[in-house]
């Protein structure tokens, strides 16, 4: 089954989200029908945008999260959560993909799992002008050692069953 391709004719959560995250945006290329590596295309399309940004909406948050989890290779759901580290903050990127892992479908939990690697990224003045004057950001927004601790207790709570 292709990435795009849930039952054959519904389009997959990842290319719904990816969607979304396009549509807020205002990217053009927002397909109606799922085809073959769309969801990825606009993946694509949208993460240097995302990057360029100091801030991003709230709206951007839930989508940013969900595209996230639900982005079936681990190696690029970074696209959605490296912006989501830096115009939301390291603690409450963590902090969803805790409540995904207490709260969400088993794959949902999966993509958290993934995620959670993700969130760890390194963050650099450079990379994103979330930053403000002077590489300057407010460290509450990176704070995450109990949110850490969080995640180890429903990660045991939720795999050691």
């Amino acid at each position: 089954m292709g990435e795009n391709e849930q039952s054959g004719m519904e389009p997959s959560p990842f290319l719904m989200c990816a969607t979304e995250v396009a549509r807020l945006l205002g990217v053009e290329d927002v397909a109606t029908e799922p085809r073959d590596g769309q969801a990825r295309r606009l993946a694509h399309a949208v993460r240097k945008p995302l990057l360029e940004r100091a801030s991003l909406p709230e709206e951007f948050f839930a989508p940013l999260m969900a595209a996230a989890v639900y982005d079936p290779d681990p190696s690029f759901c970074r696209w959605f959560v490296e912006p989501a580290v830096y115009a939301f903050g390291r603690r409450r990127v963590m902090a969803a993909l805790v409540d995904y892992l207490r709260t969400g479908t088993d794959a949902e939990r999966a993509g958290a799992v993934r995620a959670w690697y993700c969130a760890h990224v390194p963050l650099r003045t450079d990379r994103s002008p979330a930053y403000g004057p002077g590489g300057v950001r407010d460290p509450a927004l990176d704070e995450s050692q109990d949110i850490k601790n969080a995640w180890l207790e429903a990660y045991v709570s939720v795999f050691a069953e």
